[in-house]
C-alpha cells in the first residue's frame, strides 16, 4: 500500500465478488469493513432450510466449477476455514428418451466412451485446452487485456467466438454430442445461435474435465463462511443486517469504496454522485434472461430412468440439440417453451448433511424472460418426469422461486438475471461500461458480477477491482 492515497476501503455487499475485493485489500495493508444488507453473507452463495425442516437447500448458486478453477480463490486458505469439496464421480449427465445418457466425465476418454462415433471429435477438441487449462482460466478470467499465454488462448479462440450451433454441427456428426454440448453452452442464458456462445460450453467443459463440478458439504453458504471467515482472519470486519442507502458518509479522502452491486443498486446509492453521462451509461445496462428456480424435498432419490445420472451431481433437461436450442431461443423472443430446458442438481445423493436420512433435495431451474410472472412449474416437473417417471411421487414439499423471489432475495439480481447481466459478446468484456471496475468519481468503484469477467461464483471480479484500487489510489 506504499504510496497509497487510501487507508481504508469499505465493500457495500458480501457476495463472493465483494468478499474477494475486501480480502485482497487486507492482504494488501488495508483496513476492510463490509457492510451486507441481509442478515448472512454471501450473495448467491446461501443456503437455507426453504421447504421443510431438516431439509438444506441452496437458495441461488448450487455446482461450483469456477470457484475450483478461480486463479484468485486457489490461492486462498478456504479449507483451513471450514470449506470442504465435494465431487459427485461425473460432473454431469445429459439423458435421452430411450434411456441412455451422455455423461461428462473427469477423463475426457471416458466421456468420449457416451459420445459413439463423436469420441474422438470431442478429444481432439477439448485435450489441448484441459492440458493447459491453468494458463487458459488465469487470461479468460478477468479484464480484456493481451493474454499472457497467447498460443493458448488463440486455440480456444478459433472455437470459442462462434456460435454453440456452429461449432457442435462443425465439430460433431451425432446427436448425442451435439445435444450434451448444446446443455452446457446454454448456460450462458443467449440463444445458442449468437456469436461467442461456444465459448460457455467450452469453458465449463474444460472445467469438468480439469476441476470438476463440485458442491459445498454443507451447501454453498459454506464459501461464503470460509472468505468471511479468513477476511477476519485479516482482521476484516464485517456488518450485517445494514442496508447502505447513500454513499455520501463512506466516501472520504482517504477511503475507497467497492460496491458489489449491480449497476441497478449503484445508481440508487451513488447516482447523485455520478455524472450524467455516465448515469446514462448505466441506464442503458442490459439485463439478461432469468432464472425460474424451484428447490424440493424429496421422500427418495430421483427415480432416472438411467442409473448413470445417479452418478452426477448435475443433469441437464433437455433432450434433442433442437429442443434445447428452440427452449433457449425462445427465451430470448420473450415465449416459453413448453418442454424448457432445465438445469437440475442432486446435492444429497453425494452430501449427507442435505436432508434426514433417506431422504433427500434437489434444486433445478429454466431460463425465463427476465421479469417474467408466468409459472413454469408444471412445465419443468414434466421435464423431470419425462426422464424420471415417478418424480413427482417422491416430492414432499416444494419452493417455487419465479425471478421476482429472486430479487427479493438478492437485489443484484434485477428481473431475475443471475449472471450480473446480460453476457453477450457486445456486453461480456465491457460491462458495465468502458471504465469496467471504476467509476468517474474518486474512490468509487465497482466490483460485481456486472463487471468482467461477469457471472459465476469465482471471486475475480472482486480481486481486479481491489487491484484497480490499488493501482489508482
Amino acid at each position: 500500500m506504499s504510496g497509497s492515497r487510501f487507508q481504508q476501503a469499505t465493500v457495500i455487499g458480501s457476495g463472493p465478488n465483494g468478499l474477494a475485493a475486501a480480502i485482497e485489500l487486507a492482504h494488501c495493508g488495508y483496513t476492510v469493513q463490509i457492510i451486507e444488507a441481509e442478515k448472512t453473507i454471501g450473495g448467491g452463495t446461501r443456503s437455507g432450510e426453504l421447504t421443510l425442516p431438516g431439509f438444506l437447500h441452496d437458495i441461488c448458486s448450487a455446482v461450483h466449477p469456477l470457484a475450483v478453477a478461480s486463479p484468485f480463490f486457489r490461492t486462498l486458505p478456504l479449507e483451513a476455514h471450514g470449506l470442504e469439496w465435494i465431487q459427485p464421480p461425473a460432473p454431469l449427465a445429459h439423458p435421452f428418451d430411450d434411456g441412455t445418457a451422455v455423461l461428462l466425465e473427469r477423463s475426457i476418454d471416458k466421456t468420449g466412451e457416451t459420445l459413439g462415433r463423436d469420441a474422438v471429435a470431442y478429444r481432439k477438441l477439448f485435450k489441448p485446452l484441459v492440458d493447459d487449462w491453468e494458463n487458459l482460466f488465469a487470461d479468460l478470467l478477468g479484464p480484456l487485456r493481451f493474454p499472457k499465454h497467447p498460443l493458448t488462448f488463440t486455440r480456444f479462440g478459433l472455437k470459442a467466438f462462434r456460435s454453440a450451433i456452429g461449432l457442435a454441427k462443425s465439430s460433431f456428426e451425432g446427436e448425442r454430442a451435439r445435444a450434451f454440448f448444446a446443455g452446457i453452452a446454454a448456460h450462458s442464458m443467449l440463444s445458442l445461435d449468437q456469436a461467442f456462445t461456444a465459448s460457455f460450453g467450452i469453458v465449463l467443459a474444460v472445467a469438468g474435465h480439469a476441476v470438476g463440478w463440485p458442491i459445498p458439504r454443507g451447501g454453498s453458504q459454506k464459501i461464503a463462511d470460509a472468505l468471511g471467515s479468513y477476511l477476519r482472519s485479516l482482521g476484516g470486519e464485517i456488518v450485517t443486517d445494514s442496508r447502505v442507502e447513500s454513499i455520501d458518509e463512506l466516501l472520504t479522502s482517504k477511503r475507497a469504496v467497492l460496491c458489489d452491486l449491480s449497476p441497478r443498486g449503484l445508481l440508487k446509492i451513488a447516482g447523485h454522485r455520478l455524472p450524467a453521462n455516465y448515469r446514462r451509461k448505466l441506464e442503458r445496462y442490459r439485463y439478461g434472461a432469468a432464472a425460474y428456480k424451484i428447490d424440493w424435498a424429496l421422500n427418495s432419490q430421483i427415480p432416472w430412468k438411467s442409473a448413470e445420472c445417479t452418478r452426477a451431481g448435475t443433469v441437464h433437461l433437455g433432450g434433442s440439440f433442437a429442443e434445447i436450442f428452440a427452449s433457449e431461443s425462445d427465451t430470448q423472443k420473450g415465449k416459453y417453451a413448453d418442454r424448457p430446458f432445465v438445469l437440475l442438481a442432486q446435492p444429497s445423493l453425494f452430501d449427507s448433511s442435505r436432508a434426514p436420512e433417506g431422504k433427500h433435495t434437489a434444486w433445478a431451474y429454466c431460463h425465463v424472460p427476465n421479469g417474467s410472472t408466468f409459472d413454469m412449474t408444471e412445465r419443468i416437473e414434466n421435464q423431470i418426469e419425462r426422464f424420471a417417471p415417478g418424480f413427482r411421487d417422491c416430492i414432499l414439499a416444494r419452493k417455487v422461486s419465479p425471478p421476482a423471489e429472486l430479487e427479493l432475495h438478492n437485489a443484484n439480481l434485477f428481473g431475475g438475471c443471475i449472471n450480473g447481466g446480460s453476457q453477450d459478446f457486445r456486453q461480456l468484456f465491457l460491462r458495465p461500461t468502458s471504465r469496467l471496475y471504476s467509476t468517474p468519481t474518486k474512490g468509487l468503484y465497482i466490483c460485481s458480477a456486472s463487471t468482467p469477467p461477469g457471472g459465476g461464483v469465482h471471486g475475480m471480479s472482486g480481486y481486479f477491482a481491489a487491484r484497480r484500487v490499488m493501482s489508482e489510489g
